[in-house]
């Protein structure tokens, strides 16, 4: 089968996800989008009317996320108008996905060149979204929820927490590792070779620096945090009462009145905006072009779990993707896991028994925030980095997406 190559990958700052505080937030989608396309295009010399395809992953794709983002963020971006572009939804795991699809176009000989990556502009979406009507569990179709209850995601990772025993000091400390790590990443300027800032449109700068961390946070001040997701469990979910609560007690009644709820705002994703695009091409575009290949995509896996737990299959898909490329779990030297909320990180860390050292070491959502559909081609990126500022050679990036899903990919540094 033939090579698939990450020519580049670049990504916005993440911008705090609120209207009205973000600095992002006062732009379009497409204008995100466009913005990493942009960049991508000129830092390789690219020629886009030999693009194949752009490959796009939104997750809430309504109003101004709709329309096909991917295609649409392209003719904003100025590409040859040969240059298509579709976009996908696969929740949380969108942007490992537009990677996945890139490298299998370029892999089977269909395709050369493939863009792939993903956009969220969560200070549009959640100003725009109603926590009662939930796409996963909506009242109008009673058989799915009957047949697979699906929670809101903060109330499973308590459930999840609650099941194996994980306490809210332990969740507490990887927060903690992650703002730190974070913080050193920074002012070590490990990100800077995939970051690109984001103008406005009259050329005025919008944002060159992450916008999300709070380097100052310790042990101390996550603990006068309240948690908020015994709150939402209580939150009804139709007519008759039902809460997101019952939704996961209806499959694992040993929850009931027994939850532990250990996560808050300081051990949970960020809420932020942010793009991210890489460039993939088969070996014959790497010659033509001159280009110099920086990683080669090894194997790509999915995985799907309870839906009711909805957080848990990322060490199953993990397990897989290693199998299919013949590694093991100390082959790897850069894990990125997403760090959707605390527990997903910490139960993956400990089902494989993986060296802390060598998971999230910049520090992951927790700190830098997770721009949903954006996040796993983010991930991508950070961890050729990594790999290629310390030396690493093999790189396993997977994360959790709801429904109980998660997609998986191994990359070779070269």
């Amino acid at each position: 089968m033939a090579e698939a190559y990450i020519i580049d990958a670049c990504r916005t700052p993440r911008g705090i996800g609120k209207q009205g505080k973000g600095a992002l937030a006062h732009l379009h989608p497409q204008h995100l989008a466009a913005t990493v396309l942009g960049a991508i295009r000129d830092r390789n010399d690219l020629n886009t009317a030999e693009v194949d395809d752009i490959i796009w992953g939104t997750s809430s794709q309504r109003g101004a996320q709709g329309a096909d983002l991917g295609r649409m963020a392209a003719l904003d971006a100025g590409y040859d108008v040969k240059a298509s572009g579709m976009t996908l939804d696969r929740f949380c795991g969108s942007g490992i996905t537009t990677v996945s699809l890139a490298a299998a176009q370029i892999m089977s000989g269909m395709e050369d060149v493939v863009i792939a990556g993903g956009t969220e502009m969560m200070s549009y979406t959640s100003a725009t979204a109603d926590p009662k009507t939930p796409p996963m569990i909506d009242s109008g179709n009673l058989h799915l929820r009957d047949l697979h209850p699906q929670s809101q995601q903060g109330v499973c990772a308590d459930a999840i927490a609650t099941l194996e025993g994980i306490d809210r000091e332990a969740v507490d400390q990887l927060a903690v590792t992650s703002q730190q790590r974070a913080a050193r990443a920074i002012a070590e300027g490990r990100f800077d070779k995939s970051l690109v800032p984001v103008h406005n449109r009259d050329g005025s700068l919008a944002l060159d620096k992450e916008e999300f961390p709070r380097p100052q946070t310790t042990m101390e001040s996550l603990s006068g945090l309240k948690t908020v997701f015994n709150m939402w469990a209580t939150i009804p979910v139709d007519e008759a009462g039902t809460t997101y609560g019952d939704l996961v007690t209806k499959v694992y009644p040993q929850l009931k009145d027994n939850m532990n709820h250990v996560h808050h705002a300081g051990n949970s994703s960020g809420v932020v905006d942010g793009a991210a695009a890489l460039l993939l091409a088969s070996e014959a575009a790497v010659e033509k072009n001159g280009w110099k290949p920086r990683a080669r995509i090894v194997a790509t896996a999915n995985m799907g779990d309870c839906p009711t737990l909805m957080l848990n299959a990322p060490v199953a898909a993990a397990k897989k993707v290693l199998d299919k490329a013949s590694l093991t779990t100390d082959d790897i030297d850069v894990y990125e896991i997403n760090e959707a909320f605390s527990v997903v990180a910490e139960k993956f860390i400990r089902d494989l028994k993986l060296d802390r050292e060598k998971v999230n070491i910049n520090g992951g959502a927790m700190a830098l925030g997770h721009p949903i559909g954006a996040t796993g081609s983010i991930l991508i990126g950070t961890a050729l980095d990594e790999l290629e500022r310390s030396g690493g050679r093999y790189g396993l990036i997977t994360m959790c997406a709801a429904g109980g899903m998660a997609p998986a990919v191994i990359i070779e540094r070269i």
